[in-house]
């Protein structure tokens, strides 16, 4: 079998699970993968938005993607998992259900995103892909943290300094 050596990018996501679907987002926002550990609640805040933690200074939205697509059993104990993104100049820290592993990805094993079917909005997806057999969802995770939809980057979030 030859191999084209083509000049294709590929690019690194790191896979994860929500529910009973595997989804996948760009390696590199990933800051760092952590354990849950307690939040302290935002007033008004919506449910999938369990509250901030100080992370070395910062003060970080944890944001249960479970809850907010109504996915999977939102459990916290010591194998919740935390993924800390790095969205702009925010850090912002999502709760899945597992973390899977980083696949590397060429723009052509890309296929478009369903309309249907899966918990994300087609705008915040940036298609699809399949390892394995496995279909796997690729999140824009950028323009999901972003989106007004979230608000998380808005200003009511911040916490109020005495």
């Amino acid at each position: 079998m030859e191999h084209h050596l083509s000049n294709e990018a590929h690019q690194e996501f790191l896979t994860f699970v929500l529910g009973e679907e595997n989804y996948a987002l760009d390696i590199m926002t990933v800051k760092e993968i952590r354990g849950y550990e307690e939040v302290t609640k935002i007033a008004n805040a919506p449910d999938y938005i369990k509250g901030v933690i100080n992370l070395r200074g910062d003060i970080v939205p944890i944001v249960d993607l479970r809850l907010k697509f109504n996915v999977g059993e939102a459990t916290y104990n010591e194998f919740t998992i935390v993924i800390m993104l790095m969205v702009g100049e925010r850090i912002v820290g999502i709760v899945v259900d597992e973390v899977s592993d980083v696949i590397k990805v060429g723009e052509s094993e890309v296929k478009s995103p369903p309309e249907f079917g899966v918990a994300f909005d087609s705008a915040y997806l940036h298609g699809l892909t399949s390892i394995n057999e496995q279909m796997i969802i690729l999140v824009n995770i950028q323009k999901l943290i972003s989106s007004d939809e979230l608000g998380l980057l808005d200003s009511s979030l911040k916490v109020e300094q005495e």
